[in-house]
């Protein structure tokens, strides 16, 4: 839980970088909320609105923390726009946030896994 919550906490940060954990944690509890707000609209009879209202709130952060993985693997944040190649560019950025980051100081920072959090 604390994963996606320092993801929050860093709203609109498009700036360092993020370990491969804390952006599939990110995606992973997002994954679950999407799955959950859907029951309970259509439970509620809402067509949607729970869900449309979670995913605004979580864009900025969402897009943040997959900048700051891709920033990790040493791309640019803009490589993040390969995906709307129809069927090839969502499986390269899959393999982009699955590779390890960089092991050293890049152009964007330093290792997070080096780095302590407090």
């Amino acid at each position: 839980m604390n994963w996606y919550l320092d993801v929050l906490k860093k709203y609109a940060v498009f700036t360092g970088r993020a370990r491969r954990q804390e952006f599939w944690m990110f995606a992973l509890f997002n994954f679950l909320a999407v799955i959950v707000l859907a029951i309970v609209d259509a439970v509620i009879g809402t067509t949607g609105i729970l869900v449309a209202i979670y995913v605004l709130g979580v864009f900025l952060p969402n897009l943040g923390v997959t900048v700051r993985r891709l920033h990790d693997t040493g791309r640019s944040g803009w490589w993040i726009l390969i995906g709307a190649i129809p069927l090839v560019g969502p499986i390269i950025l899959i393999v982009f946030y699955a590779t390890e980051g960089n092991q050293t100081d890049n152009a964007y920072g330093p290792n997070p896994k080096l780095t302590p959090t407090y």
